[in-house]
């Protein structure tokens, strides 16, 4: 089992930056994708960016492209989203997700685990 668990979520203002940290346990997923998600109220949870097991180049949704990126350190067995220029579009409840299979999958129903989310909200 891996349990995965985030933090760094909070409030801000548009234009302002976060750092969410989604640290897993239980199993090292260095050889796992790695992969963040939002969800905002009333919304379906949509895909934000995947860093696949081999390291490659991540992969991001359109709309945050530019603005967020996405690492890992596997000392550490955390993966972070780096948030930049942020806007009020971007609330939502962010979560780390890891797929076993380790490929760069877009699609929540390839991720084997989820943590249980960190909130965001960004003021205009």
């Amino acid at each position: 089992q891996v349990q995965l668990v985030e933090s760094g979520g909070g409030l801000v203002q548009a234009g302002g930056s976060l750092r969410l940290s989604c640290a897993a346990s239980g199993r090292t997923v260095s050889t796992y994708a790695m992969g963040w998600f939002r969800q905002a109220p009333g919304q379906e949870r949509e895909f934000v960016a995947v860093m696949s097991g081999s390291g490659t180049t991540p992969s991001y949704a359109d709309s945050v492209k530019g603005r967020f990126t996405i690492s890992r350190d596997n000392a550490k067995n955390t993966v972070y989203l780096q948030m930049n220029s942020l806007k009020s579009e971007d609330t939502a409840v962010y979560s780390c997700a890891a797929n076993t299979r380790g490929w760069g999958s877009r699609r929540s129903r390839d991720y084997d685990y989820w943590g249980q989310g960190t909130q965001v909200t960004v003021s205009s």
